[in-house]
């Protein structure tokens, strides 16, 4: 029992340093409602499995180094579960690309891209905004996408203007990772693909893991009526 409870204090660390993309001893400790001592237990273990690191900061006011813990990108991928799958869909798509031509490969990611927005639209439905956007994030999640959404209002970008209605959806992991990095126009093509599931609204790319970026983020609003 005290082993299951141990690996998921280290899932609960992964999955913070992931959300937030550092983090002291002491705020994983808060976080998690885990003693500083039990904290720093597991933390020293992640680090001898490479999953995470640290930096160095000056010495507290208690007289020891303050370090910073991130994820490295072995942590990330023990988070995201890439497999040998993954990797044999990279090289299928490098297969196809050095075949029929990377234009080719980019039409048939696309036309998945289409096939993928349709069944979207269909599983979330109708209803209001924020049932849809709820509805979205909850399949992103069953997929494997760290996903979340807030309104505007409690988001970081709550000085848009003139924004009726609009929320901010965050993807903290890519499921999509490995093939992202060979192939960064899958990227577009989700984003083109939100547009269609909500095409009420404008979808814009406000955070992109590719770029370096913990996460990445999209701030969706509702058009504005038209005005006859």
């Amino acid at each position: 029992m005290a082993t299951t409870q141990q690996s998921s204090t280290k899932q609960d660390i992964l999955k913070y340093l992931l959300k937030h993309d550092k983090g002291t001893a002491l705020e994983l400790a808060d976080a998690l409602d885990v003693s500083p001592q039990a904290i720093r237990r597991h933390l020293k273990d992640l680090e001898a499995e490479e999953l995470i690191l640290y930096s160095s900061l000056a010495e507290s006011a208690m007289g020891r180094p303050q370090h910073i813990y991130r994820l490295t990108r072995s942590g990330r991928d023990r988070l995201q579960k890439v497999s040998g799958y993954g990797q044999f869909t990279v090289e299928l798509l490098d297969t196809l690309a050095e075949t029929v031509g990377h234009d080719q490969v980019s039409t048939i990611l696309r036309k998945q891209w289409e096939r993928k927005a349709q069944e979207y639209r269909e599983r979330v439905g109708g209803g209001s905004l924020q049932q849809r956007v709820t509805a979205l994030v909850e399949l992103r999640k069953a997929e494997g996408y760290m996903a979340e959404c807030h309104s505007v209002e409690h988001g970081s970008l709550a000085n848009v203007d003139n924004l009726k209605e609009g929320y901010i959806l965050m993807e903290h992991n890519c499921a999509i990772s490995n093939v992202a990095e060979s192939f960064p126009s899958v990227c577009g093509h989700e984003l083109e693909m939100f547009g269609a599931v909500l095409p009420d609204c404008t979808v814009e790319r406000t955070h992109w893991i590719i770029n370096g970026e913990h996460r990445c983020g999209y701030l969706v609003q509702a058009r504005s009526p038209q005005v006859n």
